[in-house]
């Protein structure tokens, strides 16, 4: 397993999964478990669900569009934290929805890239030269690291708390 999908382009299998994926890991949660946060500076699963909203299209259908139009584009770091408040007052399921809906669009664009557009390239303000191939497994990387985030909110809201003495075998940082 290397990361590339059937059509030879990395991640797109899991970037296509990734609303499936979370939609199932948050089923039979209701919208006080969505907007809980395990602690003041930690996001709640509606603040992830707005981040990835807000990052899908300001940030990699940006950057996506700056690669496909050549000459060394510049990337901007993406800053969630700059963005908490924002997230914060968003409702968690309109964020999903817009979530997808972005999703489905820029899947659109990945699957009509070639192997040679994985060769492109961009500058990122912080890390320099960058091809599209390697923004595609940062994609991924980023979509993996709030599945995690998500599941591990989900283990401690929904199962934690119903497992009785065997909670205390578990010491989940959410």
């Amino acid at each position: 397993m290397n990361g590339m999908s059937e059509n030879g382009l990395p991640c797109i299998d899991l970037l296509e999964a990734t609303p499936a994926i979370l939609r199932d890991l948050m089923g039979g949660l209701d919208d006080e478990d969505v907007r809980w946060k395990p602690a003041p500076d930690r996001f709640s699963i509606g603040e992830v669900l707005a981040h990835l909203s807000h990052s899908e299209g300001h940030c990699y259908a940006a950057r996506l569009d700056l690669f496909l139009a050549g000459g060394d584009q510049r990337l901007e770091p993406d800053d969630a934290a700059a963005h908490a408040e924002l997230y914060a007052r968003a409702d968690p399921e309109d964020a999903f929805d817009h979530f997808e809906d972005q999703r489905a669009t820029n899947l659109e664009t990945l699957g009509n890239l070639t192997a040679e557009d994985l060769k492109r390239t961009a500058v990122h303000a912080t890390v320099g030269r960058v091809t599209l191939g390697e923004m595609l497994h940062e994609w991924a990387l980023h979509d993996l690291g709030h599945i995690r985030q998500v599941a591990e909110l989900v283990r401690a809201r929904k199962y934690l708390p119903g497992a009785g003495p065997f909670a205390s075998f578990y010491n989940l940082k959410p």
